[in-house]
């Protein structure tokens, strides 16, 4: 499948780090010789020099304003409440992260000049071409998978499709800010409700990257479509699960610096690396 002008790659940029990683994200798609849009959705706190390397890479740069959202919508998802309502229990967000950035990914469904679109999170990579999810209905996401089966019951919102619409935008911010309403785990938490019925993807479309050593039997280099690296991101430095990750965070910045990228399906799986 081809895509025509009509189909866009979308992602979200609130701050100079995760422009990092959608820098790493474009070239990652680059490589794969879609002929899709790459639009990155970015908020106003993010510098116009972090973006230029983005702009440089063809991407389109759209700039977003937070969600109409209530003062008390907005106090019980803040960084400190959310986490201390909704701790992270597996694993730790950087200090970086801001929950309520998450909720400026609904403005996807306002980029209705696009037939259809795929959101990644800009924390992950594209290791092979996947425009044939332009061709996935709405709401396809895949599993938030990564500690054992049972996760294969909940959706990670960091790989979607989705079919822009004003009038979903509409019904999404009625049901978004209702009074006591609280989303744990913010995007995320809100489309599972929203899409009760999502279409799920293979879990090699989002491959989250805790799995390579929580669930090494599942991981396979040659299925892997999109890497994503949930929790701790591969640019920080000397993270509390690095040296467990090394392989794929060195991975990651050959695709940041856009240098040589070693052979995907020959890399050793997990239960193969020494």
């Amino acid at each position: 499948m081809t895509p025509a002008p009509h189909f866009a790659y979308v992602t979200l940029v609130t701050n100079a780090d995760y422009a990092m990683g959608a820098t790493a994200l474009a070239n990652s798609l680059r490589r794969t010789g879609t002929d899709a849009a790459i639009v990155i959705l970015h908020t106003g706190g993010v510098e116009a020099a972090t973006l230029a390397p983005l702009g440089t890479l063809g991407c389109r740069l759209i700039e977003v304003e937070h969600l109409p959202l209530s003062k008390a919508f907005n106090e019980r998802h803040a960084r400190g409440n959310l986490h201390s309502a909704a701790p992270f229990t597996k694993g730790r967000k950087p200090a970086f992260h801001s929950p309520l950035d998450n909720f400026c990914k609904l403005r996807l469904w306002q980029l209705v000049e696009y037939e259809r679109c795929v959101f990644i999170d800009a924390d992950a990579i594209v290791l092979k071409n996947v425009d044939k999810l332009f061709a996935y209905p709405e709401f396809s996401a895949a599993p938030n998978v990564y500690e054992s089966l049972a996760d294969f019951r909940r959706m990670n919102s960091g790989v979607f499709v989705a079919r822009p619409s004003e009038e979903t935008f509409r019904r999404m911010l009625e049901l978004l800010d209702q009074p006591e309403i609280f989303w744990r785990r913010t995007d995320q938490t809100f489309l599972e409700t929203f899409f009760p019925d999502w279409h799920g993807l293979p879990v090699y479309f989002n491959m989250l990257q805790y799995v390579w050593f929580t669930m090494p039997a599942l991981w396979d280099w040659k299925s892997i479509s999109i890497l994503h690296y949930q929790y701790e991101k591969p640019w920080e430095k000397d993270h509390p699960k690095a040296a467990e990750l090394q392989p794929l965070i060195d991975l990651w910045h050959c695709f940041h610096t856009d240098s040589h990228v070693p052979e995907i399906a020959s890399l050793a799986n997990p239960d193969e690396a020494t």
